[in-house]
């Protein structure tokens, strides 16, 4: 999903490719720019780091097919993220279309339930090809995957989902987020697939800003 329309495909490709920054790639081309590989936040942004830990966020949407493509490349990533990494994931809402995955994702992170049904909500979208884009549609969804439907309806309309969807869509508008998938750093920095040159790529900008606000946090 991309409001100003630059092309995640060849991004994707390239990450496709196993295009990377290797420190023999590095030595024979430029250290990823300000201004052209990422961007650096006019006013940071609010993080919920724990002291010494860098905040990592990525924001995606369930609808997204380069976020769908981009998942396993990610999941790989965070098991061998720099250890002074705190990574979240922060569901975007371009309108209010997005609302009802945005309620999904943190229903799943208050019932603890990130890591079992995550994935499975990319590939019912995009492989088994449902329509999970409102509440209902939605709760049967959840419950044809064993979550008690009274305890996920608790979750989804409860204050706390309310109060982080309002809080994420904050985040997207303070990294000035226009397109998915993306990551933010630190409440520092932005970047993305156009930017970087894609999210292979993405993910060493994210890696070598990790590492220069190590001293910082």
């Amino acid at each position: 999903m991309d409001r100003r329309q630059f092309s995640l495909t060849a991004g994707g490709a390239l990450a496709g490719a196993g295009l990377a920054w290797s420190v023999a790639a590095q030595a024979q081309s430029k250290k990823p720019e300000l201004g052209v590989h990422y961007l650096a936040l006019g006013t940071p942004a609010p993080t919920e780091a724990p002291a010494g830990k860098v905040e990592v966020l990525e924001f995606f949407w369930y609808s997204c097919g380069h976020c769908n493509s981009f998942e396993p490349e990610l999941a790989a990533w965070l098991k061998r993220m720099p250890k002074n990494v705190a990574f979240r994931r922060v569901p975007v809402a371009f309108n209010a279309s997005f609302v009802p995955q945005q309620r999904l994702y943190f229903s799943l992170e208050a019932l603890g339930l990130v890591e079992k049904l995550h994935v499975k909500v990319f590939d019912a979208i995009h492989n088994q090809k449902m329509k999970l884009d409102d509440g209902q549609a939605i709760t049967a969804w959840v419950v044809q995957n064993g979550v008690d439907q009274a305890k996920f309806l608790a979750a989804y309309n409860s204050f706390a989902v309310e109060t982080k969807t309002k809080k994420a869509v904050q985040l997207q508008e303070a990294y000035k987020v226009e397109g998915v998938p993306a990551l933010g750093v630190a409440g520092r920095f932005y970047t993305d697939a156009g930017l970087a040159g894609g999210m292979t790529r993405a993910l060493l900008v994210v890696e070598m800003l990790a590492a220069q606000q190590k001293g910082t946090t």
